[in-house]
Order: structure tokens, then C-alpha cells, then sequence
């Protein structure tokens, strides 16, 4: 017996032992890694990062297959990259600090991201959104509706006012009323809410783009680009409905072609599919609405 528990000593020898200190380490480590990853989750970061692994991962096969060249360029391009990095994430940088040394950083360990619980929108806030842009595109008042999907709109929100309000036809066609005070900008939708109004969108820099479109049709076409959202437009000029969407811009004459467009890429039936447990769940409450 005891040459046996000797025995098994000396194959658990290897594993080292763990104090409380190490723990505290532990715990403080995962803590910061999580909210690393939430930030790069919530930010363009995450859309550079899923780039910087392909090519992490096409430099390891470069590897494997001894392609010295290629190995060689990438390991001098590693300082280059990291400036870049530096100076195309300084906007972002700058809000992380200055939320790192606010007073509620403890409490937002806790706290999940306003984009952490966005949802996918129900058919309902489809038919609320291709009523009021048809509605205001009668009497020529131009809109600007940005539907989030799975890129978070953060930043963009942030460029605006806060509404928080269900996303309905008659509350989307007040917002964009000449002469109020919400009615300059873009609306941004999460889920089946208007989350903000009055944000600023990135414009495009795309020269083929025909001259007789106007500032609106640019500012859509930049957010299409830099996200996976969709931006309905209403022209101000024409009353012209267009929905922009990868960095392309299609024009819609009939509703129901609208709706049948916004209902193919609702996220709800893409998260439906995603986790079955809330499948019927969803379904209850889409009948419900």
C-alpha cells in the first residue's frame, strides 16, 4: 500500500501546487480577459480581429510548409502592425480609459453591454418600418432607419439620443417630421426597439457612386460597409424607398418586396435556429405581438 500511494505521488508530481494567491490571480485574470473580449465584441475590433486570424492561421501554414519568405515578411510586419493598431483603435482606446477611470468601473465588471442583449426583430417591427417609410416617402420626408443585426452599432448610438422606444410606424414617422428636434440624422433599431435617433453615420468613400445621390444614400452606403446592418432610406428630394445593404443600394417601388427583404434577414429565425431551446418560446411571443 504505501509503495502504491508513493507511486501515485509521483504521478501527480508534475502538477503544481495551488495557493490562494494563485486563485485571486485566477479569478483576476478571467475578469479581465472577459471584459477584453465584451470590448473587442462591441467595437470594429471584433471584425479586424476574425482578420487577424486568418492570417494567423495562414501564417501557421506558411509555417508547416517552410515558406521562408512569407514567414520572413510577416515576422518584420509585426511592429508596423501594431502601431496600426494603435492608431486605428484610438478612438476606442480613449473611451475604454476614461471609462476605466470613471467611478462605476467595479459595477460595470457586473454589467452587461447594452449590445450583449440585443434580440432579433419580429415581423411586426418589419411591417412598422416598411409602413413608415412608404408612409413618409408619399409626402417626400426624408429617413434614415439603421437595423442592427449581428455588428453592434454602439458607436454609432453613442453620436446620438437615446429613445428607447418600440419601434412603431407613427413614432418613426414623428421622429423624422421637418422642423422637430430628432428629425436630423439616422434612427438606429436593435431588436424591436428604436434604440437612438439623431446619430451620425460614416460616410462612404465609394467615387462610383452616381453623383445624383445626396449625403443620406452616402451615409447609408458607410454603415453597409463597416457592418452587416441594413439602413432603409426615404429621399427627401424624390420620396424614393432604398434599402442599403453590403455596401449596395436597391431600390424598392412595391412594400411587399420590402417586407419580404427584411423578413429574409431577421435575426430572430437566424437565432431561432441557433438555440432551440427559445425556439417556441419566440414563437409564443411573435404570436402574442
Amino acid at each position: 500500500m504505501p509503495e502504491f500511494l508513493g507511486n501515485l505521488y509521483s504521478w501527480f508530481a508534475f502538477i503544481p501546487k495551488i495557493s490562494l494567491l494563485n486563485l485571486v490571480e485566477i479569478l483576476i485574470l478571467s475578469v479581465l480577459i472577459y471584459k477584453i473580449l465584451v470590448w473587442v465584441q462591441n467595437t470594429r475590433a471584433w471584425i479586424l480581429l476574425r482578420g487577424g486570424i486568418l492570417i494567423l492561421g495562414f501564417y501557421l501554414l506558411a509555417s508547416i510548409a517552410h515558406f521562408t519568405t512569407i514567414t520572413w515578411i510577416i515576422n518584420h510586419m509585426g511592429q508596423l502592425a501594431l502601431i496600426a493598431l494603435l492608431i486605428i483603435f484610438q478612438p476606442e482606446l480613449r473611451r475604454a480609459l476614461e471609462q476605466l477611470g470613471s467611478k462605476n468601473i467595479f459595477m460595470g465588471l457586473f454589467v452587461a453591454d447594452s449590445a450583449d442583449a440585443a434580440e432579433g426583430y419580429t415581423d411586426k417591427t418589419v411591417n412598422e418600418i416598411v409602413r413608415a417609410a412608404f408612409d413618409m416617402g408619399k409626402v417626400k420626408t426624408g429617413a434614415l432607419i439603421v437595423i442592427e443585426r449581428d455588428t453592434p452599432l454602439s458607436e454609432i448610438e453613442r453620436t446620438g439620443i437615446e429613445v428607447d422606444g418600440i419601434v412603431t410606424s407613427q413614432l418613426l414617422i414623428n421622429i423624422f417630421e421637418h422642423n422637430t428636434p430628432l428629425h436630423d440624422g439616422a434612427v438606429v433599431i436593435r431588436g424591436n426597439r428604436v434604440a437612438a435617433a439623431t446619430c451620425y453615420l460614416p460616410l462612404s468613400d465609394n467615387l462610383t457612386i452616381s453623383k445624383d445621390l445626396g449625403t443620406r444614400h452616402r451615409a447609408a452606403l458607410g454603415i453597409s460597409e463597416t457592418s452587416d446592418s441594413m439602413t432603409v432610406i426615404v429621399s427627401e428630394e424624390t420620396g424614393r424607398v432604398t434599402l442599403a445593404r453590403d455596401g449596395k443600394l436597391t431600390r424598392f417601388e412595391d412594400p411587399e418586396l420590402l417586407r419580404a427583404e427584411l423578413h429574409v434577414e431577421s435575426k430572430t429565425d437566424v437565432n431561432a435556429g441557433r438555440f432551440k431551446f427559445w425556439k417556441g418560446r419566440r414563437k409564443h411571443e411573435r404570436k402574442n405581438e
